[in-house]
């Protein structure tokens, strides 16, 4: 194998996990648009994805900055930790039951959204941008009436009538945000490749 075909092989590699957030988030959206039963239960599951992505995908930020990989393995637990162990409170406590199927979505979305910001802030700077995009779909989740910023994102993107089409616009806005955090992904590689050659 070439060395450019094991570079491309291994920069596919590196960017699947941000594939798989990305689309996962829009399909999840779709499908919680079209009030699909127990969408929140889906919204779970894809919860310890989300944090496994974020540990996975900023551990060469450890490197690069000469972070302890310890401390931010830790700090990355306790945070996604700590997300799961309200979630599971909640959950015992019956609020998604209480709230139903869509608001309890709604709910965990936006809660998820801080807890990426969060871990975006101190630790990968790939996940201001995914809690950005999170809070975004679930900021048009919440009220079907909050469309009207979608005209404002439409513009560019040259869609017609982009309220109307709140997919399609998700869509787009997965693609831009994918690609800044593919950008950050990309310079955090090439400063490890310099640091480890230096």
């Amino acid at each position: 194998m070439t060395t450019s075909a094991k570079s491309q092989g291994s920069l596919m590699l590196a960017l699947f996990p941000l594939i798989i957030l990305y689309a996962g988030t829009v399909a999840l959206f779709t499908l919680t648009r079209e009030n699909a039963s127990d969408i929140a239960v889906y919204w779970g599951y894809f919860v310890p994805v989300i944090g496994l992505i974020s540990l996975v995908t900023a551990w060469g930020n450890a490197y690069v900055r000469g972070d302890s990989r310890l401390f931010y393995l830790a700090k990355q637990i306790i945070i996604w930790g700590a997300l799961a162990w309200v979630l599971t409170i909640l959950h015992k406590m019956g609020v998604d039951s209480a709230l139903g199927g869509q608001k309890a979505a709604v709910t965990l979305i936006m809660m998820t959204a801080l807890v990426a910001l969060l871990v975006g802030l101190y630790l990968d700077t790939k996940m201001v941008v995914y809690g950005a995009f999170l809070g975004f779909c679930g900021y048009l989740l919440a009220d079907p009436g909050h469309s009207a910023i979608l005209v404002k994102i439409g513009e560019p993107f040259k869609v017609v009538d982009p309220a109307n089409k709140p997919v399609t616009m998700v869509i787009a806005v997965a693609i831009v945000a994918f690609l800044v955090a593919a950008f950050f992904l990309l310079s955090t590689r090439g400063s490890a490749a310099s640091k480890r050659s230096s």
